[in-house]
């Protein structure tokens, strides 16, 4: 069955979410991110997606102490974004124990950065593509590039990349539910798994993901509609098979 993965975005150390990728749009759910991390493990959830928002316009590290106490905090695997950029960065994230790397404005910038990476560290390496208006945007969703996320794919079919995250910057953060349609297009052009990414706003979302043609996705990323209640997590965890309380 599909995976649910909860998301802990990390500005100025604190657990945030964003409307539409706009840094100003910021709001603070959370300022202890291992205490959140603890508590979506207890939860039921099987894996963390973390994201870097500062070090996704700076391109390098601004949040790795609140990295390092998620990592502390939870024996869940954690598949970490934001600012990525180097060959360096990627084993020195690896090495503290993060589970999945994910690449985004550098597999637009350097795709043989990309490739080198999956060969060297096989089975680690996800590639974040962010879509606005259909168009990739890189460098924390600030610009955006003359390129469709199908053939930013393309470039990786064969690369051994572990995951696509296929974020629709239109919706993410406003609860305006997962453009499916655009999801299930690039997961039927492409071999590698999908992650639907971007505006999960409901137990509607978590139902669809659920449904027979949603089963080419690896799964969906969840993040405003579960810290403000919109989603129960018991109930989106039963409903794709997953086992409860990990605590």
């Amino acid at each position: 069955m599909p995976i649910l993965f909860p998301a802990i975005d990390l500005k100025g150390g604190q657990c945030v979410r964003l409307k539409l990728g706009d840094m100003d749009q910021a709001t603070v759910f959370n300022d202890d991110p291992a205490a959140q991390a603890r508590s979506f493990q207890d939860q039921g959830f099987d894996w963390l997606h973390v994201v870097d928002l500062d070090g996704a316009f700076a391109g390098e590290s601004r949040n790795g102490a609140a990295v390092d106490a998620i990592l502390s905090a939870t024996t869940n695997p954690v598949q970490l974004g934001g600012g990525i950029r180097t060959l360096d960065q990627i084993a020195a994230w690896l090495d503290k124990g993060i589970a999945r790397v994910i690449l985004g404005t550098v597999a637009v910038r350097d795709p043989e950065l990309v490739k080198t990476a999956c060969a060297r560290f096989p089975g680690k390496i996800a590639v974040g593509i962010d879509a606005r208006g259909g168009k990739v945007a890189v460098e924390g969703w600030a610009e955006t590039a003359e390129l469709t996320a199908i053939d930013l794919a393309g470039r990786f079919e064969d690369a051994g990349v572990a995951a696509i995250i296929y974020t629709d910057i239109d919706r993410d953060g406003i609860l305006k539910g997962i453009n499916w349609q655009a999801t299930l297009e690039l997961a039927a052009a492409t071999a590698i798994p999908v992650i639907a990414s971007g505006g999960l706003a409901s137990i509607a979302d978590v139902e669809r993901l659920a449904t027979d043609d949603c089963a080419v996705l690896e799964g969906a990323i969840t993040g405003r509609a579960l810290y403000d209640g919109r989603l129960d997590p018991a109930a989106a965890l039963r409903l794709l098979g997953a086992p409860q309380d990990n605590a």
